[in-house]
């Protein structure tokens, strides 16, 4: 496949940029990010991007075809964006996408001790179509950005969003559209409950009874007995449970906690950070003003990680990572480092199978995984294969959260390599619009009875590819 070779090209190419690691070692015990280390990583990812050639994939539900449209309309049920996978006969119908698709993908590099020594932000979109820099500064934000919330119908037409994430910035150079994040934002939930752990406001231990009020969201369910925040949380990070979700965030909702948590995401530097939009009577209503860009989803993710020092200066103040408590942090670590849908920018769920193929190669957490067959099944979902020659060469933990709808295939999380092997620290997120809706051209048949592959294999490659910076 030529996605494929470009992205063992783009693997090679970035050992070369890199110096054979010579640079990358000084890196790692400096501390400190330099504008050098900024655009060298900067020129790598770019070329990481660019060469996945994500243009060539076919889109299932082109937006000039009324058939495919009206089967897509009235055929699918609920995901986590209310929608659910595509029916194999879309697949009939699909076409070359019409223009270049929207992505934005953001690397920190880290040394031993978790301090970032370079970062990087790429976009990619039909304005864009081999991929763009954005500039950070040193609080790893950008001004350069006019960031507008997704829209689908809008994509379709033009790829140009209407609705402003962060006021503003109408003179930014740069227009962007900012992929929906999907299973994403359940980053931005966790964040929230364990503010309230922090506080004091909440135990985890606790229970919550969810009772939706009115009529109950497809996306949430019905009304569920009382649960405790532990089991809640634990399904909302390691299966991606939308119920579970929902009722964390009508929890939230019912202690006046919502409106507190997006601003405090503004205070701490993270604007485009946005729970907003959903419905308090039940959790749900996940739409467009949900909102995440990959580099303040990788802040975010620096805040878990715990990285020593002043990270960046926001309106608040200086932010370190005492915004959560090391016990929060432990916590929902933990979480992400049993994380079930490995899928996306790592796909060892599927190990030994040519397609999907291998990205970042890490370790399957041993929950998942059958110890007579080594077959991964994650809350029903059977990936029949054996993960062992995977685990048994993997060399990085991967703790992270993907997401999937329709229009949104994305994966963000904390890399770190195994003990014994290579030192390798990152912090990666890819935001994209390409979802269930989009397949490969080459994609063979999934076996039977096995969990489909839902993303194009472009990103697994991408992961790949983004691994070998």
């Amino acid at each position: 496949m030529r996605g494929r070779q470009l992205g063992v090209a783009v693997l090679l190419g970035a050992l070369v940029i890199n110096g054979g690691g010579v640079a990358v070692a000084a890196e790692e015990s400096s501390g400190g990010r330099s504008p050098a280390a900024d655009a060298q990583l900067a020129a790598a990812l770019q070329q990481a991007v660019d060469g996945q050639n994500f243009a060539e994939v076919l889109d299932t539900v082109p937006p000039s075809t009324a058939a495919a449209k009206e089967l897509y309309r009235t055929e699918l049920a609920p995901d986590d964006k209310g929608r659910a996978a595509a029916p194999t006969t879309l697949a009939a119908a699909a076409a070359p996408i019409h223009q270049t698709p929207q992505l934005d993908a953001t690397v920190i590099k880290l040394d031993r001790a978790g301090r970032p020594v370079a970062a990087a932000d790429v976009i990619l979109s039909p304005q864009y179509p081999n991929g763009k820099i954005i500039p950070l500064d040193a609080n790893l934000t950008t001004d350069q950005v006019r960031w507008r919330q997704w829209d689908d119908a809008t994509w379709d037409n033009g790829a140009q969003g209407t609705v402003d994430i962060v006021p503003g910035r109408e003179n930014a150079p740069v227009d962007f559209m900012s992929p929906y994040p999907a299973s994403v934002l359940k980053l931005m939930v966790a964040f929230g409950i364990l503010r309230m752990v922090d506080a004091g406001e909440l135990s985890l231990d606790d229970t919550y009874a969810y009772t939706p009020v009115g009529t109950p969201s497809s996306l949430c369910g019905n009304a569920r007995a009382a649960t405790s925040i532990t089991q809640l949380f634990d399904e909302m990070i390691t299966v991606s449970s939308n119920p579970s979700t929902c009722a964390l965030i009508k929890l939230m909702h019912d202690r006046g906690k919502i409106d507190g948590l997006n601003q405090q995401f503004v205070d701490l530097g993270l604007p485009t950070l946005r729970v907003k939009g959903t419905n308090p009577n039940t959790g749900g209503t996940w739409a467009n003003a949900v909102t995440m860009s990959s580099i303040d989803t990788a802040k975010l993710l620096l805040l878990f990680n715990g990285s020593p020092g002043r990270l960046w200066k926001a309106p608040s103040g200086y932010v370190t990572a005492s915004v959560l408590s090391a016990s929060s942090r432990s916590y929902v670590l933990g979480k992400l480092h049993e994380q079930g849908l490995n899928q996306v920018l790592s796909t060892t769920n599927y190990c030994g199978r040519a397609y999907p193929p291998q990205g970042i190669p890490q370790v399957t957490p041993s929950r998942w995984i059958d110890p007579s067959t080594g077959v991964v099944t994650v809350a029903g979902r059977n990936y029949g294969q054996d993960v062992r020659p995977c685990n048994a060469a993997a060399t990085v933990t991967f703790a992270h959260k993907t997401g999937l709808a329709d229009t949104s295939g994305n994966d963000a999380g904390i890399v770190k390599s195994l003990p014994g092997k290579p030192f390798q620290s990152y912090i990666v997120s890819v935001h994209s619009n390409l979802g269930y809706r989009y397949i490969d051209a080459d994609r063979p048949a999934d076996p039977a009875g096995v969990y489909p592959v839902q993303y194009t294999e472009k990103l697994a490659l991408l992961g790949r590819a983004i691994h070998a910076l």
